[in-house]
């Protein structure tokens, strides 16, 4: 925790003395006061663990009573006031009912009344024959119908409605937020988890794989980008099953041509893709459909996200530009680039992946300018957090970037393209840390050919989709 630095000032006492600096807060405390500053800092730490047991115990009765959720009382209240609601709009319209009832009956009586002083009249003077009794009657039945069938008045149920209907909305928590622990390290050994066949269009095989995405069950959803198809991979298959696209290179409906990246949309159970060479984006449903819906048209899209607002973000590598697009409207913006290609801090050149964190920070993969860029919601420029210090192969540079992740903590993963291995940048490095790929390009399960895509699943294990080796492998975090 603490390294013996020359006499200075203790920060608590504020004598001169031998000391010991802090690792954590970087200050100088006397040996007296560091172990004083190390209680300080245990009780602080218990502090920590009762907030957490605390959090434990609300979790655990929810678990047990999820009828106890505020959100549980919000729908109470939402029912006893559409109750009363109703309860009130039946009391008013019974009340006019009402009043309609006994003017309508009233008037009937009145005919009734009309009708049987003529008929005691026929009778008290013997006048009457088929003609009189044939009309008593007709109009006998025509006061039952109207009785009966009243068309004054009638209730009607308008289309609108005066009660707020009320309805869950469930976000899924996006796999992009993995939870990976500072100082993790994963095993260096891959498993493949799809193709690793050789290229080819088998079911066994992909063709130059670009992006990928997760669902929560572990199900993976490869671009197959040479094939012309999704793949989607279950856990442990030995084969995979075309979920979109794969009836050959073109631009139907049912076609794709070179997909470059693909998310799930769960909200609507679609995929949604980037259709690169056709240059558009596809909504492809993931129940039994043959057909894909073009969502955005004339765009170089090479890869895109999503936000939990439901904000669509799509890299347009060939006007060098990041744009977000609200779903099912028409309307975009531009939030990354969007001023030519070049190396400026206002300027991107042939982007290819993104990632958006929680406060709408765009993380762009700069392509041809060998580094990876972070745009804050609302800034005209980026900032350099990976690289830009030119093409190379040093800890400080990166070489033609493609995936990139951002976890929890906001460090940065970058799939380093040309160089065959996977990069770690911790928040303001001025280097990187290489986390996959030491042992060089190759085809091993310890080596990396031409990374494309990268993602985490919810444990923090790494998926790597590699062009060079037409495969996906599976790095798992370390536990030991």
């Amino acid at each position: 925790m603490a390294t013996i630095t020359a006499k200075t000032s203790c920060v608590k006492c504020k004598k001169i003395k031998n000391t010991l600096k802090c690792s954590g807060c970087s200050q100088d405390f006397c040996f007296d006061h560091i172990a004083e500053h190390r209680n300080e800092l245990s009780e602080q730490l218990s502090q920590c663990e009762d907030q957490f047991n605390e959090v434990k115990i609300k979790i655990e009765e929810q678990k047990s009573e999820p009828q106890k959720n505020k959100l549980m009382k919000q729908i109470d209240r939402w029912e006893i006031e559409s109750i009363e609601k109703i309860q009130q709009m039946a009391n008013e319209i019974r009340f006019e009912l009402s009043s309609c009832i006994i003017k309508f009956v009233t008037d009937l009586d009145m005919k009734l009344k009309q009708l049987t002083k003529q008929i005691i009249q026929c009778r008290k003077e013997d006048d009457f024959s088929d003609i009189e009794i044939k009309f008593f009657n007709e109009e006998l039945k025509r006061l039952k119908d109207i009785l009966n069938n009243p068309t004054d008045f009638k209730i009607e149920q308008e289309s609108t409605t005066f009660i707020n209907k009320i309805h869950l909305t469930h976000k899924a928590t996006l796999l992009r937020d993995a939870n990976v622990n500072t100082n993790a390290k994963w095993i260096q050994n891959g498993i493949t988890i799809a193709g690793g066949n050789g290229q080819g269009n088998a079911l066994n095989q992909l063709a130059s794989p670009h992006g990928l995405c997760i669902d929560n069950d572990q199900t993976v959803y490869i671009a197959d980008c040479w094939n012309h198809r999704i793949m989607e991979w279950k856990p442990g298959a030995t084969t995979g099953r075309v979920v979109a696209g794969g009836n050959g290179q073109g631009n139907h409906s049912n076609q794709l041509n070179y997909p470059a990246d693909v998310i799930i949309d769960k909200k609507r159970n679609s995929l949604i893709i980037c259709d690169y060479n056709n240059k558009r984006v596809v909504r492809w449903p993931l129940q039994n459909s043959t057909h894909g819906e073009t969502i955005i048209s004339n765009i170089g899209c090479l890869g895109l996200t999503m936000d939990d607002d439901e904000f669509l973000y799509i890299v347009d590598k060939d006007k060098h530009e990041v744009r977000r697009y609200r779903m099912e409207e028409n309307q975009e913006t531009v939030v990354a680039g969007g001023n030519g290609q070049g190396n400026r801090l206002d300027q991107l050149s042939s982007p290819t992946y993104i990632f958006v964190d929680q406060d709408h920070s765009v993380f762009v993969s700069d392509y041809d300018n060998h580094r990876v860029m972070k745009w804050m919601e609302g800034k005209k420029q980026g900032i350099v957090v990976a690289g830009g210090q030119g093409q190379g192969n040093s800890l400080s540079q990166l070489s033609h970037t493609y995936g990139i992740i951002v976890d929890q903590s906001g460090t940065l993963y970058v799939a380093d393209r040309s160089n065959d291995r996977i990069m770690c940048w911790s928040q303001g490095a001025t280097q990187g840390n290489m986390i996959i790929g030491e042992n060089g390009q190759g085809c091993q399960l310890n080596q990396l050919s031409v990374p494309i895509g990268l993602q985490f699943d919810r444990e923090g294990n790494l998926y790597v989709c590699e062009f060079g080796n037409n495969r996906v492998q599976k790095f798992n975090i370390n536990q030991s």
